[in-house]
């Protein structure tokens, strides 16, 4: 038995245009997608969903987040941080290694898809951690059923640091699946932590993450891994740029070579320090108003690809400190959708071209199978939302576990009004509709 679900009067934004209409969701799939006002299907709807005065747009497709589980599900784990996802207009998520155990085993790899089965409100999928001893087990990944390879060239914990000269070019000799970068020089930031608390004693302020985690760290290293792509001729995607010298490196509209932009830098700048201290205390750090000035332009020039969070939740306690002792990373996934759309406001890009970032491309770069778009036989993917709606951050709006965020206090202008995933109607107006509900394992059309 069939459920059919109509959304009507409501301005559809994909591949670069907008159309008034009708979306039809049969089951988990758009069936139909008509033009007109008050357009109505030929077979009738169980439901009808009036959008006026909103849009709806592909689900967001965020291909870089921490959802802490296994292993540190005290800061939050794959149901809570799903459900923020799910509040933000997230319908699938891409999760990192760096959890414990890390996932750099097909063991890991299949007890993080069951748990995510167990858990998530959303669809999900998970890359595969690269090592200094597993380079030739990249050969065997399933590239049906892993999102890709992610390599710590820096800034890593455990032993997922990947800095030899010799390992990394195993690493690329051997990938055949996109190879997400975290690109910071080890020996250079060690250098300069050592020089930062000779000077201002042995956890130097959160004043001078920029610095000790500095632009030349992030350059030379980002510098490395284009050249090993260009050498392998491998898919390189760098993660979280953060200086316009990164920018000025990564070929626009490239086939090869891309670049990611996360929320946190596209936000902030070194000046919010003073304001909101170690909560954006993040790695790769955030630096300059001229290298988020940077980011942002890049959004539109074909230089950023995609727009990512890097949600990594932590607990207030884990954010006391300072340079040393204060966690690195801050969760952001409920709110990069909207913090987007302010952008957008602002004319730094379009709402055509946010779509392109945010879920298009994240579709595209990694190959997945009937997401992204709003296409008919595509899966019901999608997020609705209200422009000149405007509502104030609280806590206990936060769906996160850890139950902060960098942006509490902030008036937002745009409001998620209803998530559906897999056709299925996960959020709707402040709530998580059926946490019951779960989502699906991505598939990969290589």
């Amino acid at each position: 038995m069939h459920f059919r679900t109509q959304i009507k009067n409501v301005t559809m934004v994909n591949e670069g245009r907008r159309l008034f209409g009708t979306l039809v969701i049969d089951d988990n799939r758009i069936d139909e997608i008509i033009e007109g006002q008050d357009a109505d299907p030929v077979i009738p709807a169980d439901e009808i969903i009036d959008g006026s005065g909103c849009y709806l747009l592909p689900g967001v497709i965020d291909d870089h987040v921490h959802f802490r589980d296994p292993g540190l599900t005290h800061k939050g784990d794959f149901a809570s941080e799903s459900r923020a996802a799910a509040a933000g207009g997230v319908t699938t998520v891409f999760d990192m290694p760096n959890c414990v155990p890390q996932t750099t085993t097909l063991e890991a790899f299949g007890e993080k898809c069951r748990i995510a089965a167990h858990k998530s409100v959303v669809n999900y999928g998970f890359f595969f951690g690269a090592t200094a001893g597993n380079a030739y087990e990249l050969e065997r990944l399933n590239p049906r059923k892993v999102a890709g390879i992610k390599l710590f060239m820096g800034s890593s914990t455990g032993g997922m640091l990947v800095e030899n000269e010799r390992v990394l070019n195993a690493v690329f000799e051997h990938a055949r699946l996109p190879i997400m970068t975290h690109c910071e020089d080890t020996a250079l930031i060690t250098h300069n932590m050592q020089q930062a608390m000779a000077q201002y004693g042995p956890d130097p302020s959160v004043i001078h993450h920029a610095a000790i985690r500095s632009r030349e760290a992030c350059v030379r290293s980002t510098r490395q891994a284009i050249e090993l792509a260009r050498t392998w001729q491998k898919r390189l995607h760098v993660a979280h740029l953060s200086t316009r010298e990164e920018v000025d490196m990564i070929p626009a509209n490239d086939a090869l070579i891309t670049g990611e932009a996360c929320v946190g830098h596209l936000l902030f700048t070194e000046a919010d320090y003073q304001r909101l201290g170690t909560r954006i205390k993040v790695n790769p750090a955030i630096k300059t108003a001229d290298d988020r000035d940077a980011l942002r332009q890049a959004l539109s020039t074909g230089k950023i690809y995609t727009i990512g969070t890097d949600h990594a939740p932590h607990t207030l306690r884990e954010k006391v400190g300072g340079c040393v002792k204060a966690a690195s990373g801050m969760p952001l996934i409920q709110f990069s959708l909207v913090s987007m759309l302010e952008l957008v406001d602002a004319g730094v890009l379009t709402l055509e071209r946010l779509v392109q970032l945010m879920c298009h491309n994240p579709a595209t770069l990694l190959s997945v199978e009937n997401r992204g778009y709003l296409r008919e036989g595509y899966m019901a993917d999608l997020v609705m939302v209200r422009p000149q709606s405007p509502w104030t951050l609280t806590p206990n709006r936060i769906q996160s576990t850890c139950n902060w965020s960098p942006l509490e206090g902030h008036t937002f202008r745009w409001r998620v009004e209803r998530t559906f995933c897999n056709g299925f109607p996960i959020y709707n107006r402040g709530h998580v509709t059926d946490e019951k509900f779960r989502g699906q394992a991505v598939c990969f059309t290589r």
